[in-house]
């Protein structure tokens, strides 16, 4: 019996991005404390408009909405399944539900527990008569119910998506704090159905358009139709006394053998759902693919377009039957497994020549040294010891150790023991670290007193060891149960575990974030051994070579290639602190013949050469291999460095942080590349078994073009090798367009982002970033060609080129640093707009000049040509903005 003037109704007309027509009520047999009764609910069901095309769906997708929200949530996905069924050859039909007490549906007298809502959910899948496999999608609080069905339905499903939301509360664990205060005695139904705070507060998370805050606000009028919302909240199972607990419990681990195709999607700015909760449903699910929507929040729905990447997942992975991105069909072997990385370390584990030389340390006034023998016993007992403390293969552990002996012993202490590695550096800036440390949800965080403190005040998870020995009050408040000393102390004489398998997860390495938010970029061992090897073999590495590293990612490698290695006396998070001095003496300590810096570190050491001695000098002279990488090294640049190293070859490999090797290319071969007509940075030709390619743009900037070696055509550049990553952490579809239109090609291929060509020698050329292409209207111009001819013209330091307007009519606007520099940003002179201009063919809309181009934070040295178009734009429109 329905509660008078609650029954079920239909939404009202005119709500924004809702076809009325697709809204119907369906009567549906009560079940469990229902049964005997009717009940009425509302839904969004696009199967009768789908009959009316003629359309058989290929299946059904279930939706499930939480709490406060209704089935307009899933309108998105309404749309995006209805514009879709006429043209794909599997359409399938979506039935978005407002759950009863919920939305339009109707209020009943019954108190609705978790096992209540499934065996409801299950009484509404029987009246429709639906026969189709079902994919269930499920958000908040729809999640457990939307899966619980799942669960007891194994028989009729086809697969399982999740949003934000969670299954698992640990005993003894507080509620969010969200839900502590909706939650608190006295606050329960004053805040949730009394008014309309809870409803207030959710609508909150996310910027909503006003009307679709007030559609969302439509079936909530009264106190009487919040009832539903204060139920929903009063049923969450906190404790393990609670009624819904056994219910959860039963859900939550029968995820554990349900084996359908799995999708997770989330947005990690949720104050109710953190990561660990993620991770649970990960833990359960271990084949998901998942997605993390970054800058999204618990309302994901509303802030990202999830539903085209539900349809097309479905698309590759139900209906087509493919193997989804990052499953085992990708992670095949490559061949023959190499030497773990730490096969080197072992062999010299009774050698006590110098493996490692912290410039940076000092004892007794000279650089700290650690034998080949030192290494390889501590790395053992840290390895033994950390398996002591019940650290286990697959979990996953943070460094926050800068560049040295200690980093290197931690780093093959856990990859010994099959712990993944997680290397964030303070580059990203504290915002960006944390982002990044807090998505790959770590259980240990190792790392100094600084890197402790920020997680401790920023909340991130996971265990805590220091790498030093602190005072007991300094531990107790950062929270550290150990520290290094302490865990080798524990692991000394103790037997190191089996080593893990060669295909197992290694590494996750943050991107730099120059183009976005940093990700994650996974590494299997297989992986970093290829990388080691093709270092070694393209730059002939042996054990007498000796290594200086002034660029974090290769300055662990040392260990790894059997080679001795020192890290410069720097700041590794600021590589342009580094001096020429600095690289000269890490050069005579070590007695280096290969050195490895980042440009920007080049830069300074160009710059700082006056102070050299005539002993800094002579040491320089052994050098043999001079190497920059991670961003462009202009000719005359390179040429200064080499200068201080005479006997070097200078190599500029291209890489980046999903390959760190793809191609090089050495001054000889630029000064070469020069004498062609080819625009852009040329960085030689793929090293070892790498291969290259290039997908064409399109007039809209677009990489659409099939991937070609043909010669002269600009386009994405795409690339191959045995060190490539295995994927992205927890980032489905950034690794879905990676690896868009590749599947044709034999081994494992990957979009990078950069835009260039290939010339007829089979050398690649750079000539920028894929979202800094410029769209006029006479088709795509990249920037990296424009720039040289700037930087051609007396007086400019650096420019940039950006665009200006709407896509595919876009002006080129040049923004300059001069040399002597300016205060402030402005429009150039008539004068230097004249010699821009004749300096380049390509026609410029305006040039303007700044005091410095912004750049990223990690390198120092990629433009940030993103930020520049904007402000150039708001520039140029009078707004005056303050400089970039």
């Amino acid at each position: 019996m329905s509660v008078t003037g609650l029954s079920a109704t239909l939404p009202p007309a005119g709500l924004p991005g809702l076809d009325p027509s697709l809204s119907r009520l369906v009567d549906v047999d009560g079940t469990g404390m229902d049964a005997g009764r009717r009940r009425t609910w509302h839904v969004l069901d696009t199967g009768p408009a789908l009959a009316e095309r003629g359309i058989t769906p290929a299946g059904t997708i279930v939706a499930v909405h939480g709490n406060p929200t209704w089935s307009y949530l899933w309108r998105a996905l309404v749309g995006a399944s209805l514009a879709r069924a006429e043209s794909d050859g599997a359409a399938w039909r979506v039935v978005a539900v407002d759950q009863l007490e919920m939305g339009f549906s109707e209020r009943t007298e019954v108190r609705r527990t978790l096992a209540q809502r499934i065996a409801d959910l299950a009484g509404l899948v029987d009246a429709l008569g639906i026969r189709t496999p079902i994919v269930t999608i499920g958000h908040d609080w729809g999640g457990p119910v939307s899966l619980g069905w799942a669960v007891q339905h194994r028989e009729r499903l086809a697969a399982v998506i999740a949003l934000n939301t969670a299954v698992h509360h640990a005993e003894g664990a507080p509620l969010p704090f969200a839900l502590r205060v909706a939650t608190a005695r006295g606050m329960l139904a004053a805040g949730t159905t009394g008014t309309t705070a809870f409803l207030d507060t959710t609508l909150a998370l996310a910027d909503l358009d006003p009307a679709v805050r007030a559609a969302f606000r439509a079936p909530y009028a009264t106190a009487g139709r919040r009832r539903g919302i204060g139920g929903f909240v009063a049923d969450i199972p906190a404790t393990a006394a609670d009624e819904s607990t056994p219910a959860l419990r039963s859900m939550a681990e029968g995820l554990r053998t349900l084996d359908v195709p799995a999708l997770l999607l989330r947005g990690p700015k949720d104050p109710v759902f953190g990561e660990e909760h993620l991770d649970d449903l990960v833990a359960r699910l271990p084949h998901a693919d998942v997605h993390r929507f970054e800058g999204a929040g618990h309302l994901v729905a509303e802030e990202r377009p999830y539903a085209d990447a539900v349809l097309d997942w479905l698309a590759e992975n139900v209906v087509a039957g493919a193997a989804p991105a990052g499953s085992a069909a990708d992670d095949a072997p490559d061949g023959p497994a190499p030497a773990p990385l730490w096969e080197a370390l072992s062999a010299r584990r009774d050698d006590d020549d110098v493996a490692v030389i912290d410039m940076a340390t000092r004892v007794d006034g000279a650089p700290l040294r650690v034998s080949w023998r030192q290494l390889a016993t501590r790395v053992e007992e840290i390895a033994a010891g950390l398996d002591t403390l019940g650290v286990r293969a697959g979990d996953r552990v943070s460094l926050l150790v800068p560049p040295g002996p200690t980093l290197t012993a931690v780093l093959y202490a856990c990859l010994r023991i099959g712990a993944i590695v997680v290397v964030a550096d303070r580059g990203l800036g504290i915002r960006g670290l944390s982002r990044a440390v807090r998505g790959a949800v770590p259980d240990v965080v190792i790392g100094e007193v600084a890197g402790l403190a920020a997680a401790r005040t920023l909340g991130w998870p996971g265990r805590r060891i220091s790498a030093a020995s602190l005072p007991a009050a300094t531990g107790r408040a950062l929270g550290v149960e150990a520290s290094l000393a302490e865990v080798a102390r524990a692991g000394r004489g103790r037997a190191v575990p089996a080593p893990p398998p060669v295909d197992a997860d290694a590494a996750v390495l943050f991107t730099s974030g120059s183009t976005g938010p940093a990700k994650g970029v996974v590494y299997t061992h297989r992986q970093l051994s290829s990388l080691r090897d093709a270092l070694a073999a393209h730059f002939a590495v042996g054990p007498d070579t000796g290594l200086v590293t002034g660029f974090a990612p290769f300055a662990l490698l040392g260990p790894a290639l059997g080679t001795r290695s020192a890290t410069p006396d720097m700041d590794v998070s600021a590589p342009r602190t580094l001096t020429a001095a600095a690289v000269a003496a890490a050069v005579r300590a070590s007695d280096a013949r290969i050195v490895f810096l980042s440009p920007a570190a080049v830069r300074n050491v160009v710059a700082t050469a006056g102070a050299l001695t005539a002993a800094d000098r002579t040491a320089l002279e052994g050098v043999r291999t001079f190497l920059s990488t991670g961003a462009p090294v202009g000719t005359p640049l390179l040429r200064r460095a080499q200068e201080l190293m005479p006997n070097a070859t200078a190599h500029t490999p291209y890489g980046m942080t999903e390959c760190l090797l793809v191609a090089d290319v050495t001054l000889p071969g630029i000064q070469d590349a020069a004498a062609s007509d080819d625009r852009g940075v040329c960085v030689g030709t793929p090293i070892g078994q790498g291969g290259v390619r290039i997908s064409a743009l399109d007039s809209e900037g677009r990489a659409t073009g099939a991937p070609t070696t043909q010669a002269g055509i600009t386009g994405e550049v795409v690339i191959s090798a045995p060190h490539l990553k295995r994927g992205y952490f927890r980032l489905f579809l950034t690794d879905r367009e990676a690896r868009r239109d590749l599947d044709a090609f034999e081994g494992r291929w990957h979009r990078t982002g950069d835009v260039g060509h290939l010339d007829a020698d089979g050398r690649l050329w750079i000539e920028g970033r894929l979202p800094h292409v410029i769209t006029t209207a006479d088709g795509p111009v990249t920037p990296v060609g424009v720039e040289q001819d700037l930087e051609a013209v007396p007086g400019v330091v650096r420019a940039a080129a950006v665009g200006v307007g709407p896509v595919g009519r876009q002006v080129v606007v040049a923004v300059v640093e001069r040399e002597p520099g300016v205060r402030r940003a402005a429009v150039a002179s008539p004068g230097l707009t004249e010699v821009a201009r004749a300096a380049t063919a390509q026609t410029l809309a305006a040039v303007l000049v700044v005091p410095t181009l912004p750049t990223d934070i990690r390198h120092n040295s990629k433009i940030d040509r993103s930020r520049l178009a904007a402000w150039a734009e708001r520039m140029l429109a009078g707004e005056r903005p303050t400089a970039p």
